[in-house]
């Protein structure tokens, strides 16, 4: 596969089970959304961006650290379950987005991209990168993180991550690269 992958493939996904990576039982994802929110090192955010982020797990884990936090997916089923999942945090917006096509206007100090770059093509990931930088406030943190198994994907998740890292050199710089089972996670700093 050379192109990003389709809305279409994920509305199939969840229209086939809504929970499709087992985000709320299995031990691996548990774990690394553990260390995803340990890696901040519990500092706070003012405003906060989740790309992909499904049924709302992770969302709700990180809502506590930020003042404002913006969550989006591609596919409307995970949003409306994920709403619903964090409707005790009123400060957690969601919204059905397309990345890199579609990209919010505010500026953020933390960007997650949780196991979403590597169903982009280089070519987005360049996009993504540079949507990134354009939105970045001062002393901003972006996570990546990137499942290390193989599938039909447009990349593997060392390719995702190195490439984004290349396209975000000299603008920002790796603080923490932390290879796990199953996946790798990048902590990258603005200055």
């Amino acid at each position: 596969m050379t192109g990003s992958r389709e809305p279409a493939h994920f509305d199939r996904l969840y229209q086939a089970n809504p929970d499709p990576w087992a985000f709320r039982t299995s031990a691996y994802e548990q774990a690394k959304y553990r260390r995803t929110i340990e890696v901040l090192a519990g500092r706070r955010f003012t405003s906060g961006l989740e790309a992909g982020c499904s049924i709302g797990v992770l969302t709700r884990m990180l809502a506590p650290l930020c003042d404002t936090l913006l969550a989006v997916d591609i596919a409307d089923p995970p949003l409306r379950t994920a709403s619903a999942y964090c409707a005790g945090e009123p400060w957690v917006r969601f919204q059905r987005m397309r990345i890199p096509d579609e990209w919010p206007s505010q500026r953020f100090d933390l960007i997650v991209l949780s196991e979403v770059l590597y169903f982009l093509s280089p070519a987005d990931i360049d996009r993504c990168a540079r949507q990134t930088l354009n939105s970045l406030l001062p002393g901003a943190r972006a996570v990546l993180v990137n499942w290390l198994g193989h599938a039909d994907d447009p990349c593997s998740g060392d390719q995702a991550a190195e490439h984004f890292i290349a396209a975000t050199a000299g603008a920002m710089t790796v603080i923490l690269q932390d290879r796990r089972p199953g996946y790798r996670l990048d902590l990258l700093a603005a200055p």
